[in-house]
């Protein structure tokens, strides 16, 4: 990768999108260069207070913003905060400082919608534990959204019955549909692309091991070789980064499916006392029919009686049956 400068920094900020891609690709040049924590995080928030003052200078002309860069300066901040956690803490110590007023500045000058994001983001870093309570708090007093309990890591989250038992409020089960879109959504996940892994298979040795870096004897296939290298970095950084986002994507499906599944289980328990109790039902009422029917085999048929007095029968009287003496 590139040789870090804080003009180099400036620039890919200026260059960075709202993308995953954009994103993602970024953030592992960061963690790469992660020695240079404290600068990337210095020029990082001097960066997002520009990107805050063009957008208030825009907004008052009335021009309507189609993305908040100030939002994506916040999800690179993320991304790179959770990423590099495993390979040191540098960027979550060096980004704490800030990272509240950094909330404070994004939420203040920003809409609903914009709130809606950071608390998206809070919510996942409260859920993963990626700072400490103090932080978290003055970051839920920021937004004024309700504040979660803290929980285990996110990799440490072994998803089970007992841990979805043991949950006062649940969350809401989703619904059939957004699951059956996330689960068509990884066809065309990171692990699929057989096209890039090609391209990242077909890559010249010579890229990827510095052993055979004594072949380079000039100038001009020094530099050839360069490009070759940077081409791959950026390659292999792309693909890394769509592959960290399918790992995470695979993970929270899981979680929605452990719901889903527990959700499924509790409705199956409920349907089976349903239907114990309807067929407890279902023997009365045959009980029922069968002394029913039994009686009425042993009842007359009053409907076979001749009809007199307009349709009526009338049964006979003491002075039918016994005629008086003369």
């Amino acid at each position: 990768m590139s040789v870090f400068s804080e003009s180099a920094l400036e620039k890919k900020l200026s260059e960075l999108s709202n993308s995953q891609q954009s994103v993602q690709t970024l953030s592992l040049w960061l963690i790469h260069h992660r020695k240079h924590s404290k600068t990337i995080v210095k020029v990082w928030y001097n960066e997002l207070k520009k990107e805050i003052a063009k957008e208030l200078r825009q907004t008052s002309k009335g021009t309507k913003l189609k993305v908040s860069r100030k939002l994506t300066f916040l999800y690179l901040a993320n991304d790179v905060i959770q990423n590099s956690k495993r390979k040191g803490p540098e960027f979550t110590h060096d980004f704490a400082p800030v990272i509240v007023d950094a909330f404070k500045h994004v939420s203040s000058e920003g809409e609903e919608s914009c709130k809606k994001h950071l608390s998206r983001v809070l919510s996942i870093w409260q859920e993963r534990a990626v700072y400490e309570n103090d932080v978290l708090d003055k970051l839920t007093e920021v937004l004024q959204v309700e504040k979660k309990a803290k929980k285990r890591p996110y990799e440490e989250i072994k998803v089970n019955d007992d841990d979805f038992a043991s949950q006062s409020s649940p969350g809401e089960p989703p619904q059939t549909a957004e699951l059956i879109r996330a689960l068509q959504e990884l066809e065309n996940a990171a692990s699929s692309d057989a096209v890039l892994r090609q391209r990242i298979s077909a890559l010249p040795p010579e890229v990827q091991d510095t052993s055979l870096l004594h072949k380079v004897t000039d100038k001009e296939s020094g530099e050839r070789l360069s490009r070759l290298v940077e081409e791959a970095c950026m390659l292999l950084a792309d693909y890394s980064g769509r592959l960290a986002a399918e790992i995470d994507d695979r993970r929270q499906l899981t979680r929605t499916l452990a719901v889903f599944l527990q959700r499924q289980k509790d409705g199956l328990a409920q349907n089976e006392q349903k239907l114990e109790e309807y067929k407890r039902k279902l023997a009365r009422v045959s009980l029922v029919r069968k002394e029913l029917r039994s009686r009425l085999s042993s009842l007359p048929d009053l409907s076979r009686l001749p009809s007199v007095m307009g349709g009526h029968v009338r049964l006979p009287s003491s002075g039918d049956l016994y005629s008086p003496s003369d």
